[in-house]
């Protein structure tokens, strides 16, 4: 199964959006069409990749835009891009999301005490490589961490490319803790920080700031893929979310789009343009007693 990406707008402002099509060219939502799982048999999921590995723009799946593509979040009018606090160079992972899962805000979780932050779960690839925008890696699970965010649950998945050189030696989070010293240490102190910058208080976690294991990380997974199912589904509310699909959902679906639609909808888009500079303030260093 393979993937491909689409440019459309001029990279580094707001009209940038990233289209993902399938195998046959069909245009696709990389939240709703891509499988969750890349061998079930295995515990091998998809990962879109939204944020390589040492960059700063914040981009991600546009959970509420047709087609669900990738594009730079933004606030108050202004493109998003995340602070360099010392000593973390941008995003210190390849960061994205697994498809076909969501976090839904009115299931209060049983461990965090807090309902979730209506977007699919978040993934941290640790493996070697520098990603690519708009790549769909298959990877395998290792732990996962429970990030309480402005009262939300954002749980941050652990996992690494299943290619990578890495991969055989990874099986779990005590082996990260074991071959990367440091490395589960440095995440939470990134997530814990990296709103500060913008005047926004530390981050908390659950579970004293630890860590939990490969098992029960899948676990927390499959529970967001059965309230996708339910969104899905229509068996829940959707709000804002955009849930048309190509792939998924049955003709008679109101949540089925067709390919002329999705075709239409890309095309209204701004086509590719020569990128635009990235703001020097994004280069800033931000220092804190810690």
């Amino acid at each position: 199964m393979s993937f491909s990406v689409e440019e459309r707008g001029k990279p580094n402002t707001k009209s940038y959006r990233l289209f993902f099509k399938n195998a046959q060219g069909k245009y696709i939502s990389p939240f709703h069409d891509i499988p969750m799982f890349a061998d079930e048999s295995q515990n091998i999921f998809h990962m879109v990749v939204e944020v390589p590995r040492w960059t700063n723009a914040k981009m991600e799946i546009a959970t509420k835009d047709l087609l669900n593509p990738i594009k730079q979040d933004e606030k108050k009018g202004k493109l998003r891009y995340v602070a360099n606090v010392f000593p973390h160079k941008g995003y210190i992972w390849n960061y994205g999301a697994i498809p076909q899962t969501w976090e839904d805000p009115s299931h209060k979780d049983g461990d965090t005490g807090c309902c979730g932050d209506n977007d699919p779960i978040d993934v941290c690839e640790i493996g070697s490589r520098v990603c690519s925008r708009g790549d769909v890696i298959k990877v395998k699970i290792l732990g996962v961490l429970a990030m309480i965010d402005e009262g939300e649950t954002d749980w941050k998945v652990i996992a690494i490319n299943v290619d990578d050189p890495e991969a055989k030696d990874l099986n779990n989070i005590s082996d990260v803790k074991r071959l990367k010293p440091g490395y589960l240490e440095a995440t939470v102190d990134w997530f814990k920080w990296y709103k500060v910058p913008d005047g926004k208080p530390k981050n908390k976690f659950a579970f004293n700031e630890e860590f939990k294991d490969k098992d029960f990380a899948i676990e927390v997974i499959k529970s967001t893929h059965n309230f996708w199912k339910a969104l899905i589904s229509q068996n829940c509310t959707a709000g804002e979310l955009n849930c048309k699909n190509t792939c998924v959902s049955n003709g008679d679906s109101s949540y089925c789009c067709s390919e002329d639609e999705a075709k239409t909808a890309v095309c209204e888009t701004c086509p590719c343009g020569k990128e635009e500079p990235i703001p020097s303030s994004v280069e800033k260093w931000f220092y804190y007693e810690k």
